[in-house]
């Protein structure tokens, strides 16, 4: 399997510190954390273990032995033939040497070495740590690009360096993931009291806990902290066994989407497989709200921009529920669709409206207040993967598909008109983003071949419907207090 890249998240300019923090750990802590790395590892041994005892797993010893009589009989006409074909090139001989002996002197005859790379005149780069070093510091140009990396042994969370002045991309570190990931989300709010903002990534994965890492220390092997227990699932699973259910704080199955609420810094939500969303009071680490208004997994969350209180979550239920988070129980809305609810993004530039992707293939934007939708968008060929709307530039929108194609979109006017289509040869796109500085950048994920940075004003349709259009800068304001509704616009 080559790597899948399966969420991805952008950090604007000048949030990340300009020289980060290498970790360094001390033998005690080196030693603290293999411990419990394999206090883990035996947890999930026990746990496998009882669960095959409950299946009642069990074999016929008779068919062992007639098996094991057998294989010998097959192992010997594999080997043979083996033998046959390799017998051509005389690998048996391969480490006898050669008779001919050669003399020492001749072979390092015309070998010269050089004390330092400043003697050496065919060393042009005399210092190549300063390109190391200039690689390592991060820019106030550059912008941060988190992605989910899974391959078939591992998975990491990458974080990209893009500087769209020098036209570069790299990846600057990457942290090494207990599970298969499946949703980023950058947060600044930091739990400490008396710290300033952080720079931090909260990732959801298959397991119920969600761990926030520091962006800014390279080498790290831990989170910064995390938001429930890996522990939650094994809790569920005795209780359905007939054992007495313990109380869980937070998630029992996989987190596969997360919002932060930029407007109440504190406040992380979080939809899963066991058909719930969390809100998360970040200050205490713990659950303030459990919402349980759809019947299947929650797979897309989005906080309103302006509106604090305001939550969207979609569900493969096929629904999305609109949310007042100060009283969900009485105060909330449903909408009912085609498919199941793959993505949800608000229109930060006409604030009651949002848009919602299905896996059909369809489009819907909707206005919050109504139950009709404003519009109906055939969009692709299977389900929408992707969905998100330029930063700034009002009326494009972006989407990804498993069908392999991005398309772009101009929907001023709540009529959509295709502006352009492309086969990306990432094979099934998983998420797509748009930079927060740079209204025509997108980043893409997929089956394949990593992550992808397009500028889509590259295309000349799209620069000729876009090119001209006035950039709209939305100060959603991240420092502002709970009670800001609106939304401060320039023109620029």
């Amino acid at each position: 399997m080559s790597s899948q890249i399966t969420c991805v998240g952008w950090v604007g300019r000048g949030v990340a510190k300009e020289t980060p923090d290498k970790v360094e750990l001390s033998q005690e802590e080196l030693q603290r954390i293999i411990a419990e790395a394999k206090e883990e590892l035996g947890d999930l041994a026990a746990e496998e273990e009882e669960e095959e005892d409950d299946e009642g797993i069990s074999s016929d010893p008779n068919s062992n032995i007639t098996e094991a009589a057998e294989a010998p009989k097959d192992g010997n006409k594999d080997e043979q033939e083996e033998e046959d074909e390799l017998a051509e090139y005389g690998l048996d001989k391969y480490d006898e040497e050669d008779t001919v002996a050669s003399n020492l002197g001749d072979s390092l005859a015309g070998l010269t070495v050089f004390s330092s790379n400043d003697e050496d005149p065919y060393v042009t780069i005399k210092d190549t740590d300063q390109y190391e070093r200039e690689d390592f510091q991060i820019k106030p140009s550059d912008n941060l690009i988190l992605t989910g990396r899974a391959e078939k042994d591992c998975c990491n969370l990458e974080i990209h360096i893009y500087n769209s002045e020098e036209d570069s991309l790299y990846v600057h570190h990457d942290i090494l993931l207990p599970a298969y990931p499946l949703c980023v989300e950058w947060l600044n709010f930091d739990p400490n009291p008396g710290e300033g903002p952080a720079n931090y990534a909260a990732v959801g994965n298959m397991t119920p806990q969600i761990d926030v890492w520091d962006l800014d220390v390279v080498d790290c092997l831990e989170p910064v902290f995390s938001l429930g227990s890996k522990k939650a699932s094994k809790k569920k699973k005795k209780s359905k066994k007939g054992a007495a259910a313990e109380p869980v704080e937070g998630h029992t199955d996989a987190v596969l989407d997360l919002s932060w609420n930029k407007l109440v810094r504190n406040v992380l939500a979080s939809g899963s497989a066991d058909e719930s969303v969390i809100l998360w009071d970040l200050t205490q680490g713990k659950p303030a709200t459990t919402l349980r208004r759809q019947t299947d997994k929650v797979q897309t969350l989005s906080f309103h921009p302006f509106e604090a209180q305001t939550l969207l979550a979609g569900s493969y239920d096929k629904t999305t529920v609109l949310y007042d988070c100060r009283s969900p129980d009485n105060s909330h809305r449903t909408w009912r669709f085609s498919g199941q609810v793959e993505r949800l993004v608000w229109n930060h530039f006409s604030p009651c409206n949002f848009l919602a992707s299905t896996e059909d293939g369809f489009v819907y934007c909707l206005d919050a207040r109504s139950d009709k939708p404003v519009f109906t968008l055939r969009a692709h060929d299977e389900e929408v993967s992707g969905l998100d709307l330029s930063s700034q530039i009002k009326g494009c929108l972006v989407t990804a598909s498993a069908d392999k194609t991005v398309k772009i979109w101009d929907i001023l006017g709540n009529k959509p008109n295709l502006v352009h289509s492309r086969d990306m040869k990432m094979g099934v796109l998983f998420c797509t983003s748009c930079c927060p500085d740079q209204p025509f950048v997108y980043a893409f994920g997929g089956q394949r071949d990593g992550l992808r940075v397009w500028n889509i004003s590259d295309v000349a349709t799209v620069a000729e419907v876009f090119g001209n259009r006035e950039r709209l800068v939305v100060n959603a304001g991240s420092q502002a207090s709970s009670s800001a509704t609106t939304a401060e616009m320039e023109v620029s």
